[in-house]
């Protein structure tokens, strides 16, 4: 396994800097007013271009493969390090059907003093985590997915299938000096829930390798009536977005100094065709401390996302909203490294995430500007909104009675969920940004540990 993850960052780092950037010239004077030859750096011109290849691999999805490719223009640089345009593509695959599929445009010319961003993107998981509602409330049993235990059900008993079409358009102007801004956007979500298909996860699997034909958490909800039939399968939703954001920050990718902190309130009014009428409110504050020489920061994020009324759809709960993009939920990747994926949904929650980051090399390798930084983080997050969901229809069965079935729906105190660890950031020309984390669950009841390649910092 440590091979076969060396050998995949190993591609992913010669991909970021050899990925095939091209530009009109090169300035010798940077953002500070200093000489590149002072700095180490070379303020960019024209087009730039680059691309990694999407590889992983797991024993139930299959090997993904695929491409992520990012464009940048500069224009005449003088806005340099950052772009006036911005085209990221991703298509990747996984040899038992899963993929995504996303076209993002990120516009800073089209509006005066703005920007505009634009996606159409199509995700398709075979096995999307769910681990129920309101975080430790929910009893998440790693003996379920242990064929080598008594209690045990199935690999996927925590999870369900998913198809999701997003159509997003999102603008940004000047609202108040140099700083604050306004902030408008709509955005679809075509959502499609059932089941694990294990007819097709099994396909050319034998013995011991066979997932189990039995129900998973989801399916139970269903029965049970946790989850209403009238949200068992998805929907459609259209958000409307308003907000007002304050970024002060230095650079928007390598950020060593500065704030970004943002209100939105996103609705789904009924007249837009929303079965389900609900509005949320997300409020969200970084900030950047340049400790020493742009080369050691301190970074930190806070984040609440409640509901002000309405009922949301459990479909809809976990996702992560925020100016720039939207994440799936709490856990994983972008919100709580080493926590499991959407392990913490509920109607409203806390984030919190602590980074000190260390830039120990930067350099000019190939023509572009290169640098290595080395991380470390705490992130955290608690629901503190419970969602309210009716328990008359549990039944005993699964090995269970019906009490200690109603047990694992209300199974502890919802507490802070944490996790720690280490991150290397590989970064040329400051905006194209290859990340490693490696975080671990401070409870087992969010897992035990998770290893995370992807781009950019995590805010």
């Amino acid at each position: 396994m440590r091979i076969k993850l060396l050998w995949i960052l190993s591609l992913i780092i010669t991909f970021s800097f050899l990925g095939l950037d091209v530009y009109s010239q090169t300035d010798t004077t940077n953002v500070d007013n200093t000489t590149a030859e002072e700095t180490k750096q070379e303020v960019k011109t024209g087009f730039g271009f680059a691309a990694i290849p999407a590889l992983a691999y797991d024993s139930d999805m299959g090997f993904l493969y695929g491409v992520i490719g990012t464009v940048y223009h500069y224009g005449d640089g003088s806005n340099y390090p950052m772009y006036n345009h911005k085209l990221y593509l991703e298509w990747s695959r996984t040899t038992k059907g899963s993929g995504k599929n996303i076209i993002l445009y990120d516009n800073r010319t089209l509006i005066p003093n703005g920007r505009m961003n634009v996606e159409v993107s199509y995700f398709t998981e075979q096995a999307l985590d769910f681990y129920g509602f309101n975080g430790y409330k929910s009893y998440f049993g790693d003996e379920y997915l242990n064929a080598d235990d008594a209690e045990y059900i199935s690999r996927l008993y925590y999870r369900h299938d998913r198809k999701m079409l997003r159509l997003k358009a999102d603008f940004q102007g000047k609202l108040y000096g140099d700083n604050w801004r306004w902030l408008a956007g709509i955005v679809h979500y075509g959502i499609d829930i059932k089941s694990v298909d294990l007819e097709t996860l099994n396909d050319g699997k034998d013995g011991d390798d066979l997932l189990p034909d039995t129900a998973a958490l989801y399916d139970k909800y269903v029965e049970w009536g946790v989850i209403p039939e009238a949200q068992a399968t998805g929907g459609n939703t259209n958000i409307v977005k308003l907000g007002v954001v304050y970024d002060s920050r230095d650079n928007e990718h390598s950020t060593t100094k500065g704030i970004w902190s943002e209100a939105i309130i996103l609705t789904a009014p009924g007249f837009l065709g929303n079965e389900f009428s609900y509005t949320k409110i997300s409020l969200t504050h970084r900030q950047y401390f340049n400790l020493y020489k742009k080369k050691v920061t301190l970074a930190y994020r806070l984040n609440y996302q409640g509901l002000i009324g309405g009922e949301i759809p459990f479909y809809m709960m976990p996702f992560y909203f925020r100016s720039k993009d939207t994440k799936d939920g709490l856990g994983g990747s972008k919100t709580l490294r080493g926590i499991k994926r959407n392990r913490i949904v509920g109607d409203g929650a806390v984030l919190g995430n602590i980074e000190v980051r260390y830039k120990f090399l930067e350099t000019v390798l190939l023509n572009q500007n290169f640098s290595i930084t080395l991380s470390g983080f705490t992130d955290a997050a608690q629901v503190v909104q419970m969602h309210a969901f009716n328990t008359d229809g549990v039944t005993a069965g699964y090995g269970n009675t019906r009490d200690e079935n109603i047990e694992e729906l209300d199974y502890s105190a919802e507490s802070i969920h944490i996790s720690y660890g280490l991150g290397l950031h590989f970064a040329v020309n400051h905006n194209f940004i290859v990340a490693v984390d490696y975080g671990m669950a401070g409870n087992p009841q969010d897992g035990s540990s998770g290893l995370y390649i992807g781009l950019d910092y995590l805010f």
